[in-house]
């Protein structure tokens, strides 16, 4: 019982209220143990009269001035576990007034002091065991968390990647956490300066390069990427260096750059397919709050689907009033206005069960809500399945988008926005023939309506249904084998949040006709499933194997943001574009009714020939005329088209400049 006491006083002395008391104390106890020993080592062992005699008073008057210099530079309520540099200087700047204090006493009052040197040998003393008291459990901290990891069967031996302030940062964090399983080795940075540099005790050990050695060399199991926004070129570079080693991958969330914090080690997160994106992130935080749309209607239609979805989810974050969700799925718009009822409980959230290739369903919609603003998301996007289904696009894809579009322009919408594909281009599938249509009623539609209409047009989306990426993690998790088309297949990505926020830009920066996003560089397939095998901490086609199955009906080797006729663009923000093509043909209507009539009658070929004759390229195109294409281009860069007697093959250009106007 009376440890117990003991125990507990202790505890109320080191971490209660009675702490900042007890760090006064010792602190007046090091000031007059520093005064003596300056006396001593003064006076050779021996104090000498009178200043034998004046000692008591000069203790007196230093721990005095000592205690009010620490209380004024806050030395009391010092956080033993968190000391950084600048409270060091703290700590000198007290130890610096405290004597000027001391020393003013004396010259004021005409008395003799101390001798000078005695004065300046407290100063250090004091200065320096005060220091010492300050950061020695920090230190000590370090050391045991060292030592507890060294010991420890479940540390990860750990790499970090950048030596610089977010790297350093990182390292200090870690060091002082328990809350974690790396031992960390060593650091690399690409900077040659760094070499051999010592960064909070750790070296760096070489550049990023030397990664799959050093990983050998110190057993490592684990790479901590800090390195923030690091281009998504080089997190594939390091995937495959480390491609055999089986190591695991986290890396800092853009989050920490955006917000300029700290990045504790429970910041970090497991390396995803969105890091191996070949362009900047997009930030998306608070982007989309500055949109005029407070005490606006919007509708959107798909508003079950993932990029539906997301438009509902930033629309309501910057402020809509009325938000008209419309779908013929009822689950995803149940879970959905949930979600939003509790979330945004000052927004009206209302859903409607609705078939958009029912016109009437659709103008009764319209009429009853008026919404000023309309996004067009709904629309069935599975190639291969629309392949054996043609009909059944036509009835959504294009005549199901001249009845949302129909609609809203009749009952007076401000703006009509249509989601459209990087498939509309030069297509060879059934679904990137019927949402080229979808483009051009909609493009159409300005000509009978006051409604600005605008088609946005982008390429894959990470994580949407249907999207590769958890298509691959979940043969991943099974054990293999990861299925892909064909080598050198390849395609545009953009994270979801990313593409929403960049059309809820276009609409409400008013563009009108086609904007397409810039994705940036295409991406092969393979080497996403290689990178993603990596990431997870094993090694391609050793444990996970990769099966080569071929290019399904309708799919092409790689896709195009642009035709010809659409190459003149002008870039009217950083991410998007607006091209200028050729006027819609002025037979669409009659050829939209053939469509119409060869659908409902089920006539899946009548539907492919008449594609054929509509949309250009459609269907005929042999794979030969899609070979590889290079490197994407850049901003104000024009490469080869890809047709042609001189076609190579390739991207067609994002030809951008000022406005011709």
């Amino acid at each position: 019982m009376q440890g117990s006491n003991v125990r507990y006083w202790l505890r109320v002395l080191v971490t209660g209220p009675l702490r900042p008391f007890l760090v006064l104390a010792l602190d007046g106890s090091i000031a007059a143990l520093s005064l003596w020993t300056a006396m001593l080592l003064r006076f050779e062992g021996e104090i000498t009269e009178p200043y034998r005699l004046a000692l008591p008073a000069f203790l007196i008057m230093l721990i005095g001035y000592r205690t009010i210099s620490n209380i004024l530079f806050r030395l009391h309520r010092w956080s033993f576990r968190f000391s950084s540099l600048a409270d060091g200087a703290r700590v000198g700047l007290s130890g610096l007034v405290g004597t000027c204090l001391f020393l003013a006493t004396f010259y004021l009052v005409r008395h003799p002091g101390p001798p000078r040197s005695v004065v300046i040998l407290e100063l250090l003393l004091t200065t320096l065991f005060m220091a010492l008291l300050r950061f020695s459990p920090r230190l000590a901290g370090i050391y045991a968390t060292d030592w507890a990891l060294s010991r420890s069967d479940g540390a990860l031996r750990t790499l970090i990647v950048g030596a610089g302030s977010a790297g350093e940062m990182l390292l200090r964090d870690l060091q002082r956490s328990r809350l974690h399983n790396f031992q960390v080795v060593g650091l690399v940075d690409d900077d040659p300066n760094k070499r051999r540099m010592i960064v909070s005790g750790r070296t760096v050990l070489g550049g990023i390069e030397d990664l799959p050695v050093l990983a050998r060399r110190h057993q490592v199991s684990q790479i901590l990427i800090a390195i923030p926004l690091l281009h998504g070129r080089r997190i594939r570079e390091i995937l495959s260096l480390c491609a055999d080693l089986k190591l695991r991958f986290k890396i800092l969330p853009t989050s920490y750059v955006n917000l300029n914090q700290r990045p504790p080690s429970t910041m970090m997160q497991d390396l995803s397919p969105e890091d191996l994106l070949p362009r900047e992130p997009i930030d998306v935080s608070g982007g989309s709050g500055v949109l005029p749309i407070d005490g606006r209607t919007a509708l959107v239609t798909g508003a079950g689907g993932s990029i539906g979805s997301e438009i509902c989810v930033q629309l309501l974050r910057a402020g809509l009033t009325k938000l008209v969700m419309a779908d013929m799925n009822e689950n995803p718009l149940y879970m959905l206005k949930s979600r939003f009822d509790r979330e945004h409980p000052r927004a009206r959230v209302v859903i409607e069960v609705a078939d958009i290739r029912d016109r009437g369903r659709m103008e009764a919609l319209f009429g009853h809500h008026q919404p000023q603003d309309v996004f067009h998301a709904a629309a069935h996007k599975h190639v291969p399945l629309m392949e054996s289904a043609p009909c059944e696009a036509i009835k959504n894809n294009v005549l199901g988008t001249r009845n949302v579009a129909e609609a809203a322009g009749a009952n007076g919408a401000q703006r009509f926005i249509y989601i459209s594909t990087d498939k509309a281009v030069r297509p060879t599938s059934v679904m990137g023939a019927s949402k080229r249509v979808g483009e051009e009623i909609v493009r159409t539609m300005s000509r009978r309506y006051a409604t600005g209409f605008c088609c946005v047009r982008f390429g894959n989306v990470l994580g949407s249904a249907g999207s590769v990426v958890p298509l691959f993690l979940e043969q991943i998790a099974a054990g293999g084998p990861v299925r892909v088309t064909h080598p050198e297949v390849r395609r545009y990505f953009m994270t979801i949040g990313e593409a929403v926020a960049l059309v809820l830009k276009a609409a409400y920066s008013d563009y009108r006709g086609l904007c397409v996003l810039d994705m940036g560089e295409q991406i092969p397939i393979l080497d996403l499933a290689r990178n993603m095998i990596t990431m997870l901490g094993l090694v391609p086609d050793q444990d996970i194997p990769i099966v080569f199955t071929g290019l399904r009906p309708g799919e092409k080797l790689f896709e195009e943001l642009l035709t010809e006729q659409e190459e003149r663009t002008r870039r009217v923000d950083a991410k998007i574009l607006l091209a200028e093509g050729q006027s819609p043909r002025e037979d669409l209507a009659v050829r939209v009714e053939e469509l119409a009539a060869a659908a409902a009658a089920e006539q899946g070929t009548r539907v492919k020939d008449l594609l054929f004759e509509l949309v250009p390229h459609h269907i005929g195109a042999t794979l030969e005329e899609f070979a590889a294409p290079p490197a994407g281009p850049g901003p104000d860069t024009a490469v080869p088209l890809p047709w042609g007697p001189d076609a190579q093959g390739g991207v067609p250009p994002l030809r951008t400049g000022t406005d011709p106007s």
